[in-house]
């Protein structure tokens, strides 16, 4: 999964880039609000992360923003504004939750994945179709009961296929859900995670729809 995180505080920025990176998430991290809303401009995340305080432009602003034009993507606010009346305004402005600074990283990060859940619609916090189970939080996967050894890579695309089993998810969607700003990425490097995972479900179990993308088989 992809997250945008938009956060000016360096400190604050690195440890949760460096949390959310560990937690298996590809993460853009942007310092300002002008910033923010060009990454959001570009489209393509599962999440954002919102400072309200930032410079240039205000988290508030952004949000309202975003709301306005019809983005439905997944809000999380982090701020140190802590009345109750700031967050009445965030959450009436348009997020999704509003977690106060300072907040334990292990709380943000099964916030995010609560917040994605829902976005899928799945309320269960496993991941399953196909004979195929997928837990986030435990980063742990098994077919047919056994136990899957997947890379970090592959546990992200499982993950991408099964938040919307049955759809077709482009290869561009894929990539996405693996790759940051920065990440040296070649161009065959979908297929070639894909083959492994394939190698390990089973090739039937990942179908690939020429020159659409890929969809998880079976009910």
């Amino acid at each position: 999964m992809r997250l945008l995180l938009i956060e000016d505080d360096p400190m604050i920025g690195r440890a949760l880039h460096a949390a959310l990176v560990a937690s298996g998430f590809a993460v853009d991290w942007v310092q300002d609000g002008r910033a923010g809303e060009l990454a959001l401009g570009n489209g393509g995340y599962d999440l954002v992360l919102l400072d309200l305080g930032l410079p240039l432009k205000d988290g508030m602003l952004l949000l309202r923003q975003l709301r306005a034009r019809g983005d439905a993507v997944p809000v999380l606010v982090i701020s140190a504004r802590d009345t109750v009346g700031d967050r009445v305004l965030g959450l009436d402005s348009g997020a999704d939750d509003y977690l106060l600074k300072p907040f334990e990283l292990d709380e943000l990060i099964a916030r995010v994945r609560a917040l994605v859940r829902r976005s899928a619609g799945v309320a269960a916090p496993v991941f399953a179709c196909a004979g195929i189970t997928l837990d986030p939080a435990l980063r742990h996967a098994t077919v047919d009961g056994r136990a899957l050894a997947l890379t970090a890579h592959e546990f992200s695309l499982l993950e991408a296929l099964l938040r919307r089993p049955g759809a077709v998810i482009s290869r561009r969607r894929l990539e996405d859900s693996l790759y940051a700003w920065g990440d040296e990425v070649a161009s065959n490097t979908v297929e070639v995670h894909l083959h492994h995972l394939r190698r390990k479900l089973g090739a039937e179990r990942i179908v690939n729809v020429r020159g659409v993308g890929y969809r998880l088989a079976g009910p």
